[in-house]
């Protein structure tokens, strides 16, 4: 007896239980059992039984000692080997490259210290993959040292692969609060993540024009932003060997000095935008008026102040809204709290409030709501008044939702559109520290005594976020973010707010795929990817020691993120 799989054309194929005899030079068959609606896993035990196979239950051949999750270090290593990132670190093998390569994995894995990183690798098949299973954390801060010796060559090597002559160069500087004392780069500073009475370390990040990092440079924490482009401009020109580019940094960053110093370079271009009291001078000399915007939120205009620049204004009525409501809402809450002090005061008769306590109480709601130039206010020993400053909200009003670009660029090299678009993708630096900030990398806490470890970390953290933002790019159709924003952005309204595609609305809403699977963020795809795990089996029957690997079958979205992968 044999079993049969018959093809039908419209229909799954049917499965035979038969038997065959030969009458003389026939082969004659008899179908003995209908076996289509027995599962497969049935009809396998019993071809086996059929053969005089020995069956034995899986539990009884072999048990699972270990189930160490893998998927996500094989998706990680893969797009790193696909990218040809470790021959970007070093050409040629070796246990410092492993050992680097293991922090970038780990860091999109489990961010964490870098001595819980040697205990969190074997939790995973990373120090086995990379064969660093016996790594501490000092070969790690050695390898970190290694690193930091080759940043130049790797971030030229990164130049060379995602910057050509001409191109659009984005430029962005942001902190990380620091704990402890010991770094020397750890200084006081203008922090942005709210850690009130901690040090800061400042980094700039550098793309290209698509958001992919290209280098990265640490600061003390007492630099000023602006103070940090003529680096970036040597690093493009000598450290890349690049004579034309166009740097784009916000107006906080390219100031008037720095701009300056930037026309000192011939070939590199620049794009930031003007800061309030320059649009407001615009304003009163009459070189910006509001009837340009009659028929079009975007015009070119032309100030001797700014001379060989252009000027791009534009005009967007919903910021002008929201700015405004924004305003009202800070006057107000201002007012409330000015008014309870003005009660304070007034009620302490007996033993009225001095001129420097008023003074303090004052400062703090000034300091809390920053609109204290649209009050005027009055403080004298027992006594405190204030009033609104309906001029100057006036003047502050009649620029709302006005923004002007700047550029050194002509009109043949890039359009007032272009321009304006440009400037924007700044947004894409601000996404790349979100990710270096939030739940993917967590580069901060900063907690490394050294100065070098400290520049070495940010480095690992850069390379961990080209790791992720290639991943993103290609994982994109299984993802929250929208697949056709890189093509929206070349062509959607420079002033208007943007507005996200039809494919990502419909994802959102839905929450599946084209093809029936949910829909993931980055930090979920990851953990999905480790519930692909590698069993270390081991024989029941066989010698001591008989021992193998199973790895976990794909499941159909595991199966279709590799394949955008292209693993």
């Amino acid at each position: 007896m044999f079993i049969e799989r018959i093809p039908n054309r419209n229909s799954p194929p049917a499965v035979l239980l038969r038997e065959a005899w030969r009458e003389g030079k026939k082969i004659r068959k008899r179908t003995i059992a209908n076996l289509t609606h027995w599962p497969s896993e049935k009809v396998e035990a019993l071809r086996c039984v059929l053969k005089n196979e020995t069956l034995v239950a899986s539990k009884e051949a072999f048990v699972i000692e270990r189930s160490i999750p893998h998927g996500h270090v094989e998706a990680v290593l893969g797009t790193i080997k696909k990218l040809g990132l470790d021959g970007l670190i070093a050409s040629t093998h070796c246990r410092e490259r492993d050992l680097v390569m293991a922090m970038i994995a780990e860091r999109l894995i489990h961010p964490c210290s870098k001595l819980a990183t040697t205990r969190l690798w074997h939790m995973t098949t990373l120090s086995e993959e990379l064969g660093v299973s016996d790594a501490d954390e000092d070969d790690l801060y050695e390898a970190m040292d290694w690193l930091l010796g080759r940043q130049q060559r790797i971030e030229k090597k990164l130049a060379s692969r995602h910057l050509s002559e001409g191109s659009l160069v984005l430029y962005d500087v942001t902190s990380s609060y620091y704990e402890g004392r010991s770094c020397p780069l750890a200084r006081f500073g203008h922090d942005r993540d709210g850690k009130k009475g901690r040090p800061i370390i400042v980094y700039g990040l550098m793309t290209n024009g698509q958001g992919c990092p290209v280098a990265v440079e640490v600061y003390p924490g007492d630099t000023g932003d602006p103070s940090t482009v003529s680096d970036q401009a040597e690093k493009l020109r000598k450290g890349f060997g690049l004579s034309r580019l166009v740097l784009v940094g916000d107006r906080g960053m390219l100031t008037q000095t720095q701009i300056e110093k930037l026309k000192e370079y011939s070939g590199l271009g620049w794009i930031s935008a003007l800061r309030s009291h320059a649009i407001r001078d615009l304003v009163e000399n009459g070189y910006l008026q509001m009837s340009l915007f009659d028929q079009k939120d975007l015009a070119e205009i032309r100030s001797p102040e700014f001379p060989s620049e252009r000027l791009v204004a534009c005009f967007n009525p919903l910021l002008a809204e929201q700015r405004g409501r924004k305003r009202q809402e800070l006057l107000r809450a201002t007012e409330k709290e000015l008014g309870r002090i003005a009660k304070q005061v007034a009620g302490r008769s007996r033993t009225p409030f001095g001129k420097d306590e008023i003074g303090k109480k004052v400062g703090k709601v000034i300091g809390r709501f920053k609109v204290g130039k649209h009050f005027m206010v009055t403080i004298g020993e027992g006594s405190f008044s204030f009033v609104r400053n309906e001029a100057q909200i006036q003047r502050e009003e009649a620029l709302d939702g006005i923004y002007v670009i700047r550029t050194s660029e002509s009109a043949e090299c890039l359009s007032a559109e272009d321009t304006v678009r440009s400037y924007k993708n700044l947004a894409q630096v601000e996404r790349a520290f979100r990710s270096f900030k939030g739940i993917d990398l967590l580069i901060r806490p900063i907690w490394h005594h050294t100065e070098d470890h400290v520049r070495a970390h940010i480095f690992i953290c850069m390379l961990a976020y080209y790791v992720e933002w290639h991943m993103r790019k290609a994982l994109s159709p299984l993802l929250f973010d929208d697949e056709d924003l890189d093509e929206n952005r070349k062509k959607r309204d420079p002033v208007k707010p943007a507005q996200v595609s039809a494919s990502a609305k419909k994802k959102k809403t839905q929450r599946l795929t084209p093809e029936g699977l949910a829909v993931q963020s980055f930090n979920t795809l990851l953990k999905e990817f480790g519930t692909r795990c590698r069993n270390h089996c081991q024989i029941k029957s066989g010698p001591k020691g008989s021992t193998f690997y199973q790895v976990t079958e794909m499941t159909p979205l595991q199966n279709r993120a590799f394949q955008l992968l292209g693993l």
